[in-house]
């Protein structure tokens, strides 16, 4: 069967598709021209120039598919444009979702995320059922993702064959851009981290992430949703993995949330007027305030989800940041 992956040269697309090559799919990834190519370097692919924002390109992308997991989005908690966020990921999704049925695509995987789902109340494990409140979303990214996700539901109740995903927060190899969290570990890396923030977050191995979308296509049912996680930590017991992989002492200042929050709508507003990219935002340090701990045991148990330690797959993305010049001598 050929696969179209939307988002194939992204952190998670890219693994995709390495995932789909070693199941034996043929792969096309659609690819906007002038894209960063390593990630898809050396593949045996298609590649389709396009962009999930533009209905005629998609559907040169996806003709002779037979399933499409749809991963391109955009992931950012800071853009200048808050209207692009909703065109990529809200208006991009419906796109996608369109052309498929149109094409008769017999299978759509939806790379959702965590962030559509319910806000963390302590430090209880949000699952697939728990009970949104959408006026507790924070952020336009979050805000998209939840919107995106609710248009793949409505396409599942109207037949369309889709399942989604909603992946927790992935580390590994190929985090080329980085992602929030592949941010973390590279400060941490740099020395650049003197103090953190307590919070919680569920750690997973982006490989692991990419086997959970070829277990949704092939056993996950239309218009369920599944979490793709691993295990959940707080920041100091990540940042104390880190140390004791790499021997880098972890730091023991812990900041307060309040003056940080302050301090964040200042640097978001100095960045506005001198157009550089704020190291925190008021989306993130209000996001920090919860424990954004998961259940992935519903992937686990219907889709058999493996679960890599995280230390583990903290100890691949460390080595991957060293070895592709991430990290200072």
């Amino acid at each position: 069967m050929r696969a179209l992956v939307t988002g194939g040269t992204g952190f998670i697309g890219s693994s995709i598709v390495r995932v789909l090559l070693a199941a034996g799919y043929t792969v096309r990834a659609l690819v906007r021209p002038g894209s960063d190519m390593r990630n898809l370097a050396g593949l045996n692919i298609e590649i389709a120039e396009g962009d999930i924002t533009d209905p005629a390109s998609l559907q040169r992308a996806v003709s002779g598919c037979g399933a499409v997991f749809h991963a391109a989005a955009l992931y950012s908690f800071w853009v200048r444009d808050p209207d692009l966020i909703y065109r990529v990921n809200v208006g991009g999704t419906e796109n996608v979702l369109t052309v498929a049925k149109k094409a008769g695509v017999t299978r759509i995987v939806y790379t959702s995320s965590v962030a559509a789902l319910a806000v963390p109340e302590g430090k209880t494990p949000v699952t697939e059922d728990t009970p949104i409140d959408p006026r507790k979303i924070i952020g336009d990214y979050k805000r998209s993702k939840y919107e995106a996700e609710q248009l793949a539901l409505k396409f599942a109740r109207d037949g369309l064959p889709v399942v989604i995903v909603n992946p927790t927060f992935p580390v590994g190899p190929r985090d080329v851009k980085p992602t929030p969290t592949g941010r973390t570990i590279l400060d941490f890396l740099n020395r650049r981290m003197p103090a953190y923030m307590e919070t919680g977050m569920n750690v997973v191995d982006v490989e692991d992430v990419a086997i959970g979308h070829l277990l949704a296509l092939e056993k996950g049912k239309a218009g369920e949703r599944y979490i793709l996680g691993g295990v959940n930590m707080t920041m100091a017991e990540l940042l104390q993995t880190l140390s004791e992989i790499t021997g880098i002492p972890a730091p023991r200042v812990r900041l307060p949330y309040h003056p940080i929050l302050g301090l964040s709508y200042l640097n978001a507003a100095w960045c506005r007027m001198t157009g550089c990219t704020p190291r925190m935002t008021p989306d993130t340090i209000r996001m920090s305030r919860h424990y954004m701990y998961y259940d992935p045991g519903k992937a686990i148990r219907e889709l058999g989800l493996p679960q890599t330690p995280p230390r583990t797959a903290l100890q691949k993305a460390v080595e991957w940041f060293k070895a592709n010049g991430y990290v200072r001598a």
